[in-house]
């Protein structure tokens, strides 16, 4: 049935040329397979199948100079994560492909290449992460064809269980002989559809390979502000990057489109969408960086050169620049100190009247930071409002909603203070003098700001220093022109070209933010008010747009046009927003901005210590992944509302509701719902036996079990008051509790996987009438006969088209011991 698939398409591209063309006929190809969920025939089966021969017909073609092995790997494991709260995962005869493109007489090192062909359930995953294997193939091909020898080994990994929270990529580098001679890595991810790929994260140190990659990419974009935001944890997300530094310490590069990450994870992710000329740029780069380190010096003794964290961030796409964390730190107190002494200077430039223009800087530098509190303060209470008349997220479908709403209300607050302040603090005192002083304030607090983030460590501390080493210099140039009556045409020239860098960097930096934040507000979950963490982003970037400006408050005659102009704006977007004219989803088929909504039908039994059934229903679990819940969808579906909301189970572990992640923390209980439904009855039920309870020493009790069931199962743990969780024979031995107190283990198989067993160790009270712990298990359905009850199939029928809905069955049993 693939003899099809195997006519390769002509080489469109000379030797050595990455084709764009034949990359996206392997895209198609992957994503025609369907959703590739772990376990599913789809995904160990149709896609390795289809990589196999792909990979055999590259080795027939492939030029004299290279050797090429092909292994697929079927790893069993575990490990333990605190991400998302912290859990432990197990996994079971999952699949990796694995290519070894060396030089004909071998290699003692590598550089590895890794992507995944697996998908979340129910979407066709064609940028996350098929495009990023599709390219891959390609690379490998090219490469294959190169009469030039490399000096070391490229390893291509075609991981197949990235989604399970990084199974596949553990299995590799714990497991597989090759993972030895690895000595770097570049990992190819997906936050969003197309458009550029951004390199946000690096390392753990090892300056060469920034170096490498600015010196071998053709298209850069990287920076190390969205490094320090992902690894701050702020955006709950992870990648095989994360595996690749903890447990097989190698450093590396991690690559992400970005572009709109609105229909990342949902049916629209179709290969159609992805722009080819992303794919050429995403293989040219890559191409390019792979040669590079396969032929590199450095690698061989990459430990060598892991000295400190480097700041690298690019220009406009147009280059990258980078340096040692090291230099940047002595960079940045350099400049730090010369504000500071600039600013003595001004301070005791009269000796006389030292303390008053003291008082007077540290006076101003006071109203700035309070223009700042006040207006982040007006701000956040006007989305407080917003989320509170339900009308969270009207931004998300029309992104100028949310500057006109936030960034005006911004504005106009700040201009209001400093008006105020002129009017009735600063009465009848000299413009120019006001500028002037100001203009200090501002220098002061990025100087300041400046000393701090070096002094954390942050590399991001680059941009205060452009805030403050530009406009410093442009006041020196200037400062003729500043002293005269008014601000003339020359002066406001010479000033906004002075401003010039470190505006048009932030305007493209704050691009890019808005860019990969915008869409993530749409799954971060029911518990975090969307509208006030944008709302928070736009004060900030207000304040560090208009921190150089506030001082022409001072200096003009009058800003009464410009505060009513911005108060008009908000005032009208405000209305707008109010009344509902903003529809936050779109169903837009070129542009689709879906909401997303899960749905499990669950069937629930709770059992006693003598094993009795105690309580059981049935019905399907609704999660909106957004604030807004199920709002919006009531009036199509008039029977999820308010009257269903999801009790929770107090004596169960994780409420007693089976997530298939420790996600809870992100949901608020009263937007969920449960409407009642018909028992399940999967063809495969899970098989639950307790194999053996053993009184060990120290007054502890271990308990084992076997377990057989679907692809996916969730455990979960919760010890009885007193008892306490010692050992277990998951992750490394020490139990990892989840947010909470909770215990959660992912468990995830391939095909054919051994029923699976494991022990938990217990140490107990003398007397426990109740017993000493609660154990549920959640078994997961997410594709083939048992996924879609004809009740799941029914509801998700009647869902709005503007939803995206992810709809499986589920099993949950609480035993107790």
């Amino acid at each position: 049935s693939h003899r099809q698939l195997l006519s390769r398409p002509p080489s469109a591209a000379g030797p050595l040329e990455f084709s764009a063309a034949r990359a996206r006929e392997y895209l198609n190809n992957i994503t025609a397979i369907g959703p590739r969920t772990v376990g599913s025939p789809e995904n160990e089966v149709l896609a390795v199948n289809y990589l196999l021969e792909q990979i055999r017909e590259i080795a027939k073609e492939s030029t004299d100079a290279h050797r090429i092995s092909v292994d697929i790997q079927r790893p069993t494991g575990s490990f333990s994560i605190d991400f998302l709260g912290g859990f432990t995962s197990y996994y079971a005869n999952i699949t990796n492909v694995v290519v070894k493109l060396e030089p004909r007489n071998g290699a003692e090192h590598a550089v590895l290449s890794n992507c995944h062909f697996d998908s979340v359930p129910n979407t066709p995953g064609a940028s996350d992460d098929a495009v990023s294997c599709a390219v891959m193939l390609e690379i490998l091909d090219t490469l294959s064809k190169s009469s030039e020898s490399l000096q070391h080994a490229v390893i291509f990994l075609f991981n197949g269980a990235e989604e399970n929270v990084l199974q596949a990529s553990h299995g590799f580098i714990t497991q597989h002989e090759w993972a030895k001679s690895i000595r770097a890595f570049v990992n190819l991810e997906a936050a969003g559809v197309g458009g550029k790929e951004l390199v946000f994260q690096t390392g753990p140190e090892n300056p060469w390979l920034v170096q490498a990659y600015i010196v071998a990419a053709k298209h850069p974009f990287a920076s190390v502000v969205a490094q320090e935001i992902f690894q701050s944890g702020i955006i709950p997300a992870e990648t095989d990057f994360r595996i690749y530094r903890d447990f097989g310490n190698v450093p590396g590069i991690d690559l992400a489109f970005i572009e709109n990450g609105y229909i990342y994870h949902t049916e629209y992710d179709t290969s159609d969408r992805i722009l080819t000329d992303s794919i050429q740029r995403a293989g040219d780069n890559i191409l390019a960086v792979l040669k590079y380190l396969a032929t590199s010096e450095k690698l061989a003794k990459s430990f060598e050169y892991q000295h400190g964290n480097v700041v690298f961030f690019d220009i406009l796409g147009l280059f990258v620049l980078a340096y040692p964390a090291r230099i940047g730190t002595i960079m940045n107190y350099i400049t730090a100190a010369v504000a500071f002494i600039y600013l003595s200077k001004k301070v005791l430039q009269s000796k006389t009247r030292a303390v008053q223009n003291l008082k007077k800087l540290f006076t101003a530098f006071g109203l700035t930071l309070m223009s700042w509190v006040c207006t982040l303060v007006a701000v956040l209470i006007v989305a407080v409002f917003v989320s509170l008349i339900g009308r969270a997220l009207s931004w998300y479908s029309y992104f100028y909603v949310s500057v006109s709403l936030y960034g005006s209300a911004a504005a106009a607050k700040l201009i209001l203070v400093h008006m105020l302040a002129k009017k009735f603090f600063y009465k009848n005192m000299n413009e120019q003098y006001l500028g002037d002083i100001f203009f200090d304030a501002s220098l002061m607090i990025w100087s300041i700001a400046l000393a701090v983030m070096t002094q954390m460590g942050l590399c991001s501390a680059f941009i205060c220093t452009l805030w403050v080493a530009f406009p410093l210099l442009t006041k020196l140039v200037v400062y003729k022109e500043f002293s005269q009556k008014g601000a003339t045409m020359k002066f406001i020239v010479m000033y906004m070209l002075g401003m010039f860098v470190p505006y048009l960097y932030m305007l493209y930096l704050s691009w890019t933010v808005f860019e990969m934040f915008t869409p993530v507000m749409g799954r971060i979950g029911s518990e975090i008010p969307p509208d006030v963490v944008l709302a928070g982003f736009i004060v900030i970037f207000t304040m560090i747009l208009s921190s150089y400006f506030i001082n022409f408050i001072y200096l003009v005659k009058s800003t009464k046009t410009t505060l009513v102009t911005l108060t008009a704006v908000f005032v009208v977007t405000l209305v707008l927003v109010c009344s509902g004219i903003f529809f936050p989803y779109s169903s837009d088929a070129a542009n689709p901005k879906p909401k997303r909504v899960f749905l499990q039908h669950t069937s629930r039994r709770f059992h006693d210590l003598d094993g009795n059934v105690v309580k059981s229903d049935s019905g399907i679990w609704i999660n909106g992944f957004d604030y807004n819940g199920i709002a919006h969808i009531t009036p199509y579906v008039p029977e999820i509302n308010d009257t269903i909301r999801t009790p929770c189970e107090e004596q169960a572990p994780f409420c007693g509701l089976p997530w298939i992640l420790p996600v809870h923390f992100l949901f608020r209980l009263v937007k969920n719902w449960y409407l009642p439904a018909p028992e399940i009855l999967p063809r495969s039920p899970i098989q639950f036996k307790v194999l053996s309870k053993e009184l060990m020493p120290w007054n502890s009790v271990r308990l084992s079990f076997e377990v057989s069931g679907p692809s996916h199962m969730s455990l979960y743990v919760r010890p009885h008051k007193g008892s306490a969780l010692s050992r277990w024979s998951l992750g490394d031995g020490t139990p990892v509790a989840s947010l909470g107190g909770d215990y959660f283990v992912f468990y995830s198989r391939g095909l054919q996987a051994v029923p699976w067993l494991f022990w938990v160790e217990l140490t107990a009270p003398e007397k426990h009438s109740d017993g000493i712990v609660s154990l549920a298990i959640a078994a997961h359905y997410f594709f083939g006969e048992d996924q879609k009850s004809p009740q799941l199939y029914a509801l998700q029928e009647r869902f709005p088209n503007w939803t995206f809905s992810s709809g499986w069955s589920c099993t949950y049993d609480l035993f107790v011991f």
